[in-house]
């Protein structure tokens, strides 16, 4: 046994053990969606295919900018919180969000229809190559996803539910990532032990503590644009496979 420091705010406390050799291999791997797998259309796109009219950029421009500030809308950030617990505080959240914009708001449920509808979607270029690939080498693949719709639609929509044998969104669980009970469901649903599931993902708090579950956890760096690669050919370098 090799003895690891634990350490408190002042330095290390006291020495904990662990066994000697190598980790256990990575038997699945579990994938949030939106930032990860796919990303949505530009706001741009859906704003314009919600009006039904030509949006010159100065106009545009101007309701971009109303969406940025929306955010900061004592309103809209009280419909933010706990929004994905349920598929009406989903749609709450969001709709409020876009009714911020006095012109948008005639259109707030028709952009959140654009929300849940899977042509809206984008796969980031490397998302089928790096799925089909851990498929192949028989790991076990999930779907972790704080969102208020279920999500397969989208995925079978652009080929890619096949590789996926377990779905877990937050509003059937009425809880939200990090919560422990998402990561566990998923992994009980795989046959896998949390020690040798990865949890991949955008978001350093959400995803990243899927460690506080057993799991291990990767955390994309933030940037990509949509239909660009994501990056994911780490995540086969971090289950021991060689990209293609």
């Amino acid at each position: 046994m090799r003895r690891i420091p634990v350490c408190g705010p002042e330095g290390p406390i006291r020495a904990s053990a662990e066994p000697d050799g190598p980790r256990a291999a990575v038997r699945a791997v579990l994938f949030d969606f939106s930032g990860t797998l796919f990303q949505i259309g530009t706001y741009a796109d859906r704003i314009r295919a919600a009006l039904s009219r030509p949006v010159d950029e100065t106009t545009m421009d101007r309701l971009l900018s109303g969406l940025e500030a929306g955010l900061l809308d004592p309103d809209v950030v009280a419909a933010q919180r706990a929004r994905d617990v349920s598929s009406t505080a989903h749609r709450h959240a969001f709709t409020t969000w876009y009714a911020s914009v006095p012109e948008l708001a005639p259109v707030a449920d028709a952009l959140y229809t654009q929300l849940m509808s899977p042509e809206h979607w984008v796969p980031y270029a490397d998302a089928e190559s790096t799925v089909c690939q851990l498929a192949a080498e028989g790991l076990a693949l999930g779907v972790v996803s704080d969102v208020g719709w279920d999500l397969r639609a989208t995925f079978a929509h652009h080929g890619l539910d096949r590789f996926f044998s377990s779905w877990v969104h937050s509003y059937e669980h009425r809880t939200e990532k990090p919560d422990p009970v998402l990561f566990r469901h998923a992994c009980r649903e795989l046959d896998a032990e949390p020690a040798t599931t990865l949890m991949v993902g955008d978001h350093p708090a959400k995803d990243g503590d899927a460690a506080g579950a057993g799991l291990r956890s990767y955390v994309l760096p933030a940037g990509a644009a949509p239909g660009s690669n994501r990056g994911l050919d780490a995540v086969l370098r971090l289950v021991g496979l060689n990209p293609p």
